[in-house]
């Protein structure tokens, strides 16, 4: 099988490109399981689609123009792994830090689990140091 033969790349491929560039909730709520289960460096836990769509919303506050972008995938059926990039331009409050007006730009690990029709668990690790180094000092004091 081809990473381009396999459901969860397909499903990878619309969570990023449809559901978070796009905005398409209704897209999360189509290819995310009822309780999804997402876990991220950025993030509290979040459970289901709407839990997930809540947390989209709220990264918008601070980078309304958040993108994702996949520069690799590695698929093993069931499991996939995702080389990420993500940018936004820091508009608003983002980790207790007032907006900027900068753009910033982290990279990140996303790995996903499936059950054959939906996406039933991410787990993304970011690179937080990144993310602190770019917004500055006032970072420091909200990453714990």
């Amino acid at each position: 099988m081809t990473a381009s033969d396999s459901y969860l790349t397909g499903l990878i491929e619309r969570f990023y490109f449809e559901a978070w560039n796009k905005r398409d909730e209704d897209c999360a709520r189509e290819i995310l399981r009822e309780n999804f289960d997402f876990r991220g460096s950025l993030g509290p836990v979040r459970i289901g689609p709407e839990g997930f769509i809540q947390y989209m919303h709220e990264l918008w506050v601070g980078l309304p123009d958040f993108l994702c972008e996949i520069e690799e995938v590695v698929d093993a059926g069931d499991r996939a792994a995702a080389r990420m990039k993500f940018s936004g331009t820091h508009e608003g409050p983002f980790y207790g830090v007032p907006g900027t007006g900068k753009t910033i730009v982290w990279a990140g690990g996303a790995f996903f689990k499936g059950d054959g029709r939906q996406i039933t668990s991410l787990w993304v690790l970011g690179d937080i140091d990144s993310v602190k180094q770019q917004l500055g000092p006032a970072a420091n004091a909200s990453f714990i």
